[in-house]
């Protein structure tokens, strides 16, 4: 089983009536050739999570900016977003996409630069520290109590233990099994997944 789906810009390709800063992040991704915006499907959780954050989110992997996008037109007014890239291009442009939109501070540097921005309420993994053949980030540095984690793009569990390439899906059950964390899988496609987590009090 893999865990990685792909293809995430061309998903927006026949959708209609998306939020206006959603359509110009998947322009933006598309001009520049970046495949691997989050999909319609997780952009519509993000956006719905981010209406339970009281004041700040977090994000690793902020791309092109199409998830940033979901979670900027969810949160309520004055919650303050933190997005993270490595890749100094993007950061450029999606500064400049995000320019007028208030509360959004994107930062060059790898997904460790989340810690000097945290504790957020709701955090998405989707550009480093998710355990996918790398670090994992700590919960409970970056999380306040209560706060959601969000850990995108798996394919759907069939059996237990979850399995990648024929062996235990470790990055998966290191967020499962996480003694700090509440944490279950979410099925929003028949081939896409998202570990949701609440940290524990």
């Amino acid at each position: 089983m893999e865990r990685m789906s792909i293809g995430g810009t061309s998903g927006y390709t026949d959708l209609a009536a998306l939020p206006p800063l959603v359509a110009d992040a998947v322009r933006l991704a598309a001009d520049l050739g970046f495949d691997k915006s989050c999909r319609p499907e997780q952009g519509r959780l993000l956006h719905a999570l981010a209406a339970g954050a009281p004041q700040s989110i977090g994000e690793t992997g902020t791309g092109c900016g199409v998830g940033l996008a979901w979670l900027a037109g969810g949160r309520r007014d004055g919650v303050h977003i933190v997005s993270v890239e490595r890749d100094g291009r993007l950061v450029d442009h999606v500064r400049r996409l995000f320019a007028d939109v208030p509360d959004v501070e994107i930062v060059h540097g790898d997904w460790t630069s989340a810690y000097a921005h945290g504790p957020f309420d709701l955090l998405v993994l989707d550009g480093g520290g998710n355990a996918k053949g790398g670090g994992a980030a700590d919960p409970v540095r970056l999380l306040h109590p209560g706060g959601v984690l969000v850990v995108d793009d798996f394919t759907p569990a069939t059996k237990w233990p979850p399995t990648h390439s024929g062996r235990p899906d470790e990055a998966r059950l290191h967020w499962l099994r996480h003694p700090e964390l509440a944490a279950i899988e979410v099925r929003l496609a028949p081939d896409l997944a998202s570990v949701v987590a609440t940290r524990r009090w």
